[in-house]
């Protein structure tokens, strides 16, 4: 006896649209940081962690201003991640 889906016949051909790629959210969250000078934590996917904030950003880089250090012109494609730093005010 052949297996038969139960339920609506044409639910298989209309399934679940996929997430998109981008949202382009990107920019905004990175100007937002810098306009507002928010402490951030940069992680780059080698486990590395640097602070500061973002002064510039482009499509390829973003540039971490640090206080005490150099300032870092960082590639995205080597951030893991970028978040709000709450250790610092």
């Amino acid at each position: 006896m052949p297996f038969r889906a139960q339920g609506n016949p044409n639910a298989a051909k209309h399934g679940r649209t996929p997430p998109p790629e981008e949202t382009f959210e990107e920019a905004t969250f990175l100007k937002t940081l810098g306009e507002k000078q928010k402490p951030v934590c940069v992680k780059l996917m080698d486990g590395q962690t640097f602070r500061g904030w973002i002064e510039y950003y482009d499509k390829n880089m973003v540039r971490l201003t640090r206080e005490g250090s150099p300032n870092l012109f960082i590639y995205k494609h080597e951030i893991m991640y970028i978040a709000e730093d709450g250790k610092r005010k």
